[in-house]
């Protein structure tokens, strides 16, 4: 007895042997149990089919709905791309056919042409004629001119001229399409000075100054010992700073810098120690100080003497740099502040030490440079060992002059340097033997003068202090290929120290000597920056008089213990002005003893002393004397008690001395001296 297939739905599982024929496998597959009354799957196609209409019904049993919309089409890409190739090839027919009609037209034309000319009557003209005629109904086509033919020299010449126009026109169509003018205005055009804003930092000179990478905030510094941080966004017009402190104690401020993410500013002051500040102020690190009694300076875990100068890695978020008065730059991590990542010392040319005055990166990162107190400009490699310099220059600058500041430019070739010899230099990199230009006549009077390259690398500009004679310190502008100057800004009545041209914002922030930052910005061309603050007017704060006791409000409280609510400030201060406590009102006489108390005496000697004798009878002091006195003087006279009584025996009859008795001799009073 052979076995039957087992099939479940669509699938059936045949159970016998390997070696029957197909055509018996497919009779016994129909009549095996199970089957729920559907065909036998002949193909693929056909079990996507019934696999989706059984999800179809699950769907509907499930949620009550056939399915979600209509099917997705399905694409055949070859087709398309077939379908597209014959439109394609359709019109390029129909375009050549459409020219060759064109080119055909113009062929009857030309025939037509002809055979009017073969229509004349008499003898052929002469080849120049023919050649003169035509020219001459060129000419009186394009031109309508009457005369003769314009000789041919003449023609070609108006043609060149005619080309050139045509070109000129299409040259100046071009600037105005890109937005390009003559070099020089749009250098001029270029620096974002239309507008400018002024905030007061203090009274001595901000020589330093940092804008962080987004343009939100600016850090200023100053000899007085202060940081202030401005914020744009929550300024008003007013230009006030919302934090100002002294991260260094007594320490004047030489340096500020936000590292490449903006969360954390460098500060560089006159002590031996860096620290780092994160955005608000707060100190995160304090660099150690090395110890002052050890030669080699490798030795030390930090510097030993003054800071001149210090700066971020472009790249590396947590490393910065540092140069000092002991002869030494040293590079950091903000992991480990109690050491040194690396240390390098710069040599004069008989390797004796030399302190570095002004460092920077380069652009890129790979490079360190330091310009140093005898006039060089030295590099080492930042991907070795800073043993060896892979570039230096001796005579960069005047020996014994501090170079200030040494800026990179954007695109990595060109290095601008700043000394106190007047001078500002303009180097390139790949030739750095002689410099390209020298910029004379830049008075200098602080070590932290410096210079820097407009966004574009175009310009590079420098602050001048306040020389003898003029009355405006000076921002001046060079063209940095033809090294003319472009522009000068009289910033104010002091010294020019610091310039910084933030390339986001686009817009100038310069610190000046009398203690005064000024933003030169752009309506059009600039980005928020100080246009935030300018906008905003400043409101004065309402004064809110602080309650110290806390009213307990009850909804239903008797009107004996309700509180009563003053409206205005006016009638509260006359109210407590009535109260003998809140006034403080001092103790009022009394007449008599009362609460421990005793009265006050009177204010004559006779008061006094009745009182204390404890006589009943009071004495009015109000009254006169002697009328108290006169009042008795009837009945002393009468009724005598005290002295009368006394000379009645001896002299019952007074006797008193007359005025007109002079007789006697008178005695001897010394005269009264005036």
């Amino acid at each position: 007895m052979s076995k039957k297939p087992i099939s479940f739905g669509k699938i059936s599982f045949k159970a016998n042997k390997s070696s029957e024929t197909s055509d018996s496998d497919k009779n016994e597959s129909t009549s095996g149990f199970g089957t729920f009354g559907r065909t036998p799957i002949q193909d693929a196609k056909e079990i996507e089919e019934i696999a989706v209409d059984l999800e179809n019904q699950h769907v509907e049993h499930v949620m009550g709905i056939k399915n979600f919309g209509k099917k997705a089409k399905n694409f055949n890409i070859e087709e398309l791309m077939e379908q597209a190739r014959k439109t394609a090839q359709e019109h390029n027919k129909k375009r050549l056919e459409a020219e060759a009609a064109q080119s055909a037209a113009k062929d009857v034309k030309k025939n037509n042409d002809n055979d009017d000319d073969d229509d004349l009557i008499g003898p052929p003209l002469p080849p120049s004629m023919v050649k003169g005629e035509e020219t001459s109904s060129k000419t009186s086509k394009d031109d309508d001119l009457i005369g003769p033919p314009i000789p041919k020299s003449a023609q070609e010449a108006e043609e060149g001229d005619k080309a050139a126009e045509g070109d000129k026109e299409a040259e100046d169509s071009y600037d105005e399409l890109s937005g390009s003018d003559d070099e020089e205005l749009t250098l001029e055009k270029r620096i974002p000075n239309t507008h400018e804003v002024e905030m007061h930092h203090g009274t001595k000179a901000v020589v330093a100054l940092a804008v962080d990478p987004s343009g939100a905030r600016l850090a200023t510094g100053s000899i007085d010992y202060d940081v202030s941080f401005w914020d744009f966004a929550g300024m008003d017009s007013s230009m006030r700073s919302f934090r100002t402190l002294q991260p260094c104690e007594n320490h004047p401020i030489r340096a500020l810098q936000y590292s490449a993410t903006g969360d954390s500013i460098l500060v560089v002051s006159g002590s031996a120690q860096a620290k780092v500040l994160d955005r608000d102020g707060f100190e995160v690190l304090e660099c150690v100080k090395g110890d002052q009694y050890i030669t080699d300076m490798a030795r030390t875990k930090g510097h030993t003497a003054a800071l001149n100068s210090g700066c971020w890695h472009p790249h590396i978020r947590e490393e910065f740099m540092t140069c000092s008065q002991d002869g030494t730059l040293r590079l950091w991590l903000v992991e480990n502040p109690k050491q040194h990542k690396a240390v390098i010392k710069p040599r004069q040319q008989g390797g004796l030490k030399t302190n570095p005055t002004a460092c920077a990166f380069s652009k890129d990162g790979n490079t360190v440079a330091c310009g140093c107190f005898d006039g060089s400009i030295q590099m080492w490699d930042h991907r070795k060992n800073f043993v060896n310099t892979s570039m230096q220059l001796r005579d960069a600058h005047q020996n014994q002059t501090e170079i200030s500041c040494i800026s990179y430019s954007y695109l990595g070739s060109f290095l601008a340097s700043r000394g106190n010899d007047d001078t500002m230099k303009l180097w390139d990199l790949r030739s750095f033997k002689k410099p390209l230009n020298v910029f004379s006549d830049l008075f200098s009077r602080y070590e932290q003068t410096d210079c820097s390259f407009s966004p574009d690398d175009s310009m590079v500009f420098t602050g001048e202090s306040l020389q003898k004679g003029r009355d405006f310190g000076r921002l001046i502008f060079y063209n940095s290929k033809t090294f003319e100057e472009v522009m000068n800004i009289e910033v104010t009545k002091s010294h020019i120290i610091k310039a910084v041209w933030h390339a986001k914002l686009n817009q100038i922030f310069v610190g000046c000597g009398n203690g005064v930052v000024k933003c030169y910005y752009d309506n059009k061309k600039s980005l928020r920056g100080a246009k935030l603050c300018v906008i905003k007017t400043h409101r004065k704060r309402h004064s809110v008089e602080v309650v110290s006791s806390q009213q307990i409000i009850t909804p239903h409280a008797l009107p004996l213990f309700r509180q009563e609510k003053l409206r205005t400030s006016k009638k509260k201060m006359e109210k407590d002005r009535l109260d003998p406590v809140k006034s403080r009102r001092p103790d009022l006489p009394i007449t008599s003893g009362q609460g421990g108390r005793v009265a006050q005496s009177g204010s004559t000697l006779s008061s006094f002393v009745i009182r204390n004798l404890g006589l009943s009878k009071r004495v009015d002091d109000e009254q006169d004397p002697r009328e108290a006195i006169l009042k008795y003087a009837k009945e002393a006279e009468e009724n005598p008690f005290w002295v009368a009584p006394a000379y009645t025996k001896t002299q019952p009859k007074p006797i008193f001395q007359d005025d007109d008795d002079n007789d006697g001799p008178s005695d001897a009073k010394k005269q009264k001296s005036s």
